[in-house]
């Protein structure tokens, strides 16, 4: 799992499994946000189950699943919600991290 660090609060990578949460928390991080639509992709985990992997680590996880090459308004309120909630340093996912990194740039551009 390779974690691109965008600021010291803020992170991003590809996809996670349920099996990498553990090493997540070790890492320092206190937060996930998954920013990937349930079934996008043959074989991708349930957010369920790393969702369930996160809270048995004590971690905070958020779900602000965005489609690839269609983020809305929407879409970006609700990941600034979701990092106003989430206590840093966040870990945010998707299918490469780009999606993870473009969303928080938006989100970034709400902050008065």
């Amino acid at each position: 799992m390779h974690i691109n660090k965008l600021t010291e609060d803020y992170a991003v990578c590809a996809q996670i499994q349920a099996a990498d949460v553990a090493a997540i928390k070790a890492a320092g991080y206190r937060s996930i946000i998954c920013n990937r639509p349930d079934s996008e992709e043959f074989g991708q985990p349930p957010v369920a189950e790393i969702a369930a992997a996160a809270k048995a680590e004590g971690l905070v996880f958020h779900h602000v699943p965005v489609v690839s090459g269609r983020m809305t308004m929407d879409d970006v309120k609700a990941m600034a919600a979701a990092l106003a909630e989430a206590p840093a340093p966040v870990l945010a996912f998707c299918r490469s991290g780009a999606r993870s990194g473009n969303i928080w740039q938006a989100a970034q551009e709400l902050q008065p």
